[in-house]
Formats: C-alpha cells, sequence, structure tokens
C-alpha cells in the first residue's frame, strides 16, 4: 500500500527544509525525502548565513527538521528515492527502499554533486584546501603570501578565472594561475596580464597530482617536470550534474547548463504540478538562493493544490 501525501519533497538540505518550513505554515500534508546526500557534506561550517555563521551545517539540518515537529503535518523519511512518475489519475508516484508513496505535488530539491577534474589527490583536497567558492571558504585563510586557481572546467577561461583570482587576492598577497598544461589559456591569461596588470602569475605546467599540506588549508601541486609547489589554498569551481535522475525521469526540461528549468516566481517546471529549487534548478548554487527559492516552491504547491480543490484557476 502507498503512504498517500499531498506534497512530496525531495531533498534534505537548504532547499528542501526551506520548501517544507513554508508549506507547514499552511497545513498540508508533506513527506520530504532525506537521502542523507549533501553536496556541503564534507564542510563543517557554512557562511553568508545571517545567525548561523561558521556553524555546522549538519547542525542547521537538524534545527530545521526539529522545528517541524510542533506542526505534525510533516514526515521525514531518511531514503533514496530510486523511481518517480506520474501515474494516469494524475498523482505523482515514488518509490525507494521497497516502499511507495503518493503526492498531488512534487518539490524537486535533490541539489548538484561536483564532477572532480582527473588529477591524482583532487578528491582528497576537496574542501579542506580547494576552495569552490571564496565566500563560502577562505577568509580564515587571511595573511598568507599565495594562493592557487585552477583555470580547469568551469573556470578553464580568462574571464572566470581572472574573477575567482581577484576574489583570492582579497585573502593572499598573490595568487599563480595553474592551467593544468593548457598552453593557449596560458598565453591569453598572460596577455590579458599585461593589459591589465595584478599581483597575479600564470602557471602553465601539468599537475601530475596534489597533496594536502598538514598546515590549515595549504596545499601542495606536483607537476611533471618533478618540481613542487605549496599554496595557502586552491580556488576551483569543478563541472556539475545533477544529482540522481528524477527530473529526467519526469521529463522535466533542462537548460543547456543541465539545470532545471523552472518558471519564477514559484519555480514550476515545465511538467505542471512539479516545482524545483535550489542547486537543481539555478546557476547561483548558494545556500541563500537555495533557501528563497525554497520559499518560492514552498509556496506555489500548495496555492495551486488550494485552487485545485474547489476547481478554481491557481494564479499560474
Amino acid at each position: 500500500m502507498a503512504s498517500a501525501y499531498e506534497i512530496l519533497i525531495f531533498g534534505g538540505g537548504p532547499a528542501g527544509l526551506s520548501a517544507a518550513a513554508s508549506i507547514v505554515r499552511q497545513d498540508h500534508k508533506t513527506v520530504l525525502f532525506d537521502s542523507g546526500k549533501y553536496r556541503n557534506s564534507l564542510s563543517r561550517h557554512m557562511h553568508t548565513m545571517p545567525s548561523w555563521d561558521h556553524q555546522d551545517p549538519q547542525a542547521f539540518r537538524d534545527k530545521s527538521v526539529k522545528d517541524f515537529e510542533r506542526y505534525g503535518s510533516i514526515t521525514v523519511e531518511k531514503v533514496e528515492i530510486e523511481t518517480l512518475k506520474q501515474r494516469e489519475d494524475g498523482l505523482f508516484e515514488a518509490t525507494g527502499g521497497g516502499r511507495t508513496w503518493t503526492g498531488k505535488k512534487v518539490i524537486l530539491a535533490t541539489g548538484v554533486e561536483d564532477i572532480y577534474p582527473d588529477i591524482p589527490g583532487y578528491a582528497e583536497c576537496w574542501v579542506s584546501g580547494i576552495f569552490h567558492c571564496l565566500y563560502c571558504h577562505g577568509w580564515e585563510e587571511k595573511g598568507n603570501l599565495s594562493a592557487g586557481m585552477l583555470a580547469e572546467g568551469d573556470t578553464a577561461a580568462v574571464v572566470p578565472a581572472l574573477h575567482f583570482a581577484r576574489q583570492a587576492l582579497r585573502m593572499v598577497d598573490q595568487v599563480t594561475l595553474y592551467t593544468n598544461g593548457d598552453e593557449q589559456l596560458a598565453g591569453e591569461l598572460k596577455a590579458a596580464l599585461d593589459a591589465a596588470p595584478a599581483p597575479m602569475t600564470v602557471n602553465l605546467k601539468k599537475i601530475t597530482k596534489l597533496v594536502k599540506a598538514p598546515e590549515r588549508a595549504r596545499i601542495t601541486l606536483h607537476f611533471d617536470d618533478g618540481t613542487s609547489t605549496t599554496e595557502a589554498f586552491l580556488a576551483h569551481k569543478p563541472k556539475t550534474k545533477l544529482r540522481g535522475d528524477l527530473a529526467q525521469q519526469l521529463g522535466c526540461a533542462l537548460s543547456p547548463m543541465q539545470t532545471v528549468v523552472v518558471n519564477p516566481p514559484f519555480n514550476q517546471t515545465s511538467i505542471k504540478g512539479v516545482f524545483a529549487a535550489g542547486d537543481c534548478s539555478s546557476p547561483m548554487q548558494t545556500v541563500t538562493g537555495a533557501l528563497n527559492s525554497g520559499t518560492c516552491t514552498g509556496g506555489g504547491a500548495p496555492l495551486q493544490i488550494q485552487a485545485e480543490t474547489y476547481n478554481q484557476r491557481a494564479i499560474f
């Protein structure tokens, strides 16, 4: 027998929790599925969050779930959903862990996962020595002489590489841009710095491995010529992909950046009754952005249900 709910939320991070925090105020029976997989799982501190600065993300998640208890309308299931479909009767059906749930509306807050470049040691240095966002990480490393910026993947172009490097200069005195053997990009970066000098240098050597140094966030880069250098930290934003394939199972339209296409202000997808929030639906992948979009979907799904209950037209 399927467990019946009004709204199904997929994702237990900031976006999903924010959606639930809105829905609960309208007293809709809702289930939130939390797979226990979070993009910031290795991070021990959240930043840019008023009243929650430099605190543990897990404590934030636990506190959010605790707050739902007084309402009684939110159920949290610690399970990874395997299949999601819309049935002929219009209800959405989710299965996972040998169980089934149905709902009238769906909120996808499944997030994204980072695709690490093929550099030995990269994964072991992620978060502890490699920072994908210099608002989330980096301030604690102020006062060091030099940091690195890896111009690879999403940052393998002049504009994003210099963007990250300028941010790093707020923490250190100089930045080295590493192109990992890309001679053309190295030339373009050198030309840009010749035209507009900054305390940056370009290193085009091929990186053979990365090793986390024992002090603070320091990271050692080893090159194919046998040399190595240690930086205070390495800034790099790797490519990302949607976590899981629930959006694809439903047939939601995806953007050229492979995020779920949504329509503001309530973030409904190309499928009526399916909403998306957080990193899976935006190229601006931040905690505060996830909270905002979660609130939008937490308003949209109830509004649609309420209009349909009385055979009235929703405002979107």
